[in-house]
């Protein structure tokens, strides 16, 4: 996939939400650059093996492994099955995530809830299970020079409001100070944690707002870059953040949205 696949050697990564789309991609990459990845899912293991079989059948070392982010229990599972598979783990790329949207002054408590629990809930769990995780092996020495590297996949909506979607844009703004706190507390004990922010990124559960030409043009307007991005474009920025590459790089969100939040509608004075 265009870099080496030593760039990761000897590492050991979860990546939930993994069985489509963004997630999908980030684990494709991680493996392709030499980690061993769980393919974390929640509801379709089709899907999930799948990947799986994808990954190996390229030379990689995958496994799928079913947890609901959103719960305590599942998530202290779901990394001691990764630990029982891998032995240990150096990567989380914190991914899962969805949407309920609904005009705000009608959106129940329980639309709220349900985006809030997976998409910032769920990135706490999982952060903090590995932070823990982190601390007490330390630097594997020969394997990275982080202790650990933690990956929120964030969105252009943890700065661009999102009227009709108060619930996603809340758990993506929670995401980003979540992250800085973590990486603030963190860094002193050499665990790295960013943020990756994508745009508009073709997957399949935004396929109406892409696939037809006019519904393309029209987001195209948006984005300055005068494309829609593709997964690839994630999962290669994912393996950057997780490799030495990106060693001097802590408590940052990277933007990967071709411009959007350089707000174009104002390129000609607004």
């Amino acid at each position: 996939m265009g870099y080496s696949d030593t760039l990761l050697k000897g590492q050991k990564a979860i990546v939930t939400g993994a069985s489509a789309g963004i997630g999908e991609a980030i684990a494709r990459h991680l493996a392709a650059a030499g980690a061993a990845v769980a393919v974390n899912y929640r509801s379709d293991p089709d899907s999930a093996k799948k990947i799986v079989e994808a990954i190996q059948a390229a030379g990689g070392e995958a496994v799928a492994i079913q947890a609901d982010v959103s719960k305590e229990d599942a998530v202290k599972a779901m990394f001691a099955q990764a630990l029982e598979t891998f032995g240990t783990l150096d990567i989380l790329v914190n991914n899962a995530g969805r949407q309920n949207d609904a005009p705000f002054t009608e959106m129940t408590a329980e639309q709220w809830r349900s985006v809030i629990d997976v998409n910032l809930t769920g990135p706490f769990l999982c952060a903090q299970e590995a932070a823990r995780l982190f601390l007490k092996q330390g630097v594997r020495e020969g394997v990275s020079r982080a202790a650990g590297k933690i990956i929120f996949i964030s969105s252009v909506h943890e700065v661009i409001p999102w009227a009709g979607r108060v619930n996603y844009a809340a758990s993506k703004g929670g995401i980003e100070q979540l992250m800085k706190s973590i990486a603030q507390e963190l860094a002193p004990s050499k665990i790295r944690v960013n943020s990756i922010a994508p745009g508009a990124i073709k997957t399949d559960i935004n396929r109406e707002s892409w696939e037809k030409p006019e519904a393309e043009a029209e987001l195209l307007k948006r984005i300055p870059a005068g494309r829609v991005g593709e997964s690839d474009d994630i999962g290669k920025a994912a393996v950057w953040l997780a490799s030495d590459e990106s060693d001097y790089v802590n408590g940052t969100t990277l933007f990967i949205d071709g411009g959007m939040t350089l707000y174009p509608e104002f390129a000609d004075g607004g």
